[in-house]
C-alpha cells in the first residue's frame, strides 16, 4: 500500500505537479497519463480516483451501464447516480475501470461512494450486499497489482479493514469520526483524511486544532477546498 506520509489530493483543474507531498491522489479518467509518469519520476505515489457505487454522466464508459441499474441522484451532485450494486455488471464496470488504473500506471485506487446501503439509492441494498461489493472491488484491484483505500464507510471499517490496505476519509475532525479509523492505523495502514472550510482563511482557523487531533491518531489531515481543484491546500503533515 502506500507509504504512511503527507498526501496531496486534486481531481479537478491543471494538476499542480509541484506540490511536495508522496501520496498523490488524482482523477483516474482526468489525469494525463504523462501526469502520473512525471509523479512517478518524482518519486510519488498515486492514487487513482473514481466512483464505484455511482454513475457520472460525463465519464467517457457511461454508456456501459444497463439503465436497470441506475437509481435515484446523489443530494448536491449534478449528474451523478446511485447504481445497484447488486447487479454484475455494476461489478464489471468497476472492474474495467480497475483494468484502465493498472494500464494507466495508477499504483492504487480509491473506488468512491461504497456506502450506498446507508443512503437513499432507490434500491435496497443492505449492508452484506455492501460489504460483498466492496470484498470484491478490493480483491480484483489486488489481483491486477493495484493497492486498494477504503472510502468513508465509517460503519464498515472494522469489517473491511483486513480486505484494504488504507483508508480516504472527509470530513472526519468535523464529525468526530477519526477514531474510527483506528483499525487501519492499528493494523499499520495509512489513513489519509480531507476537510472541507468555507475557504482558505477558516481552514487556517481550524488548522491547529486538527492537526493536533490527526497527529494524536496518526492520520494525515488535509484542509481543502471542496472542489478538490488544486487552488489551495494546508497540509498536517
Amino acid at each position: 500500500g502506500p507509504p504512511d506520509s503527507d498526501w496531496n489530493w486534486q481531481l479537478t483543474g491543471q494538476l499542480n505537479t509541484s506540490v511536495d507531498a508522496e501520496v498523490w491522489d488524482v482523477d483516474l479518467f482526468e489525469t494525463a497519463p504523462e501526469d502520473i509518469r512525471q509523479l512517478h519520476r518524482d518519486g510519488r505515489y498515486v492514487v487513482c480516483y473514481f466512483s464505484a457505487g455511482t454513475i457520472e454522466n460525463w465519464r467517457p464508459d457511461v454508456n456501459d451501464v444497463d439503465e436497470s441499474t441506475i437509481g435515484l441522484p446523489l443530494d448536491d451532485w449534478e449528474g451523478e447516480r446511485w447504481l445497484d450494486i447488486r447487479a454484475a455488471s455494476v461489478l464489471e464496470l468497476v472492474k474495467s475501470r480497475l483494468r484502465l488504473a493498472e494500464q494507466a500506471g495508477c499504483d492504487a485506487v480509491e473506488p468512491d461512494n461504497v456506502d450506498g446501503y446507508s443512503n437513499e439509492t432507490g434500491f435496497s441494498l443492505s449492508r452484506p450486499d455492501q460489504v460483498r461489493f466492496n470484498t470484491e472491488i478490493a480483491r480484483a484491484a489486488h489481483e491486477r497489482g493495484l493497492a486498494v483505500g477504503l472510502k468513508n464507510a465509517f460503519d464498515l471499517i472494522n469489517t473491511l479493514s483486513s480486505e484494504f490496505d488504507f483508508a480516504v476519509t472527509e470530513q472526519c475532525h468535523e464529525y468526530d469520526e477519526c477514531e474510527l479509523t483506528n483499525p487501519f492505523t492499528k493494523g499499520g495502514k495509512p489513513v489519509f483524511n480531507a476537510e472541507y472550510p468555507v475557504d482558505r482563511a477558516v481552514g487556517s482557523t481550524l488548522r491547529d486544532e486538527y492537526c493536533a487531533e490527526a497527529d494524536r491518531l496518526g492520520i494525515h489531515t488535509l484542509i481543502l477546498p471542496l472542489e478538490l481543484d488544486g487552488s489551495w491546500r494546508i497540509s498536517c503533515g
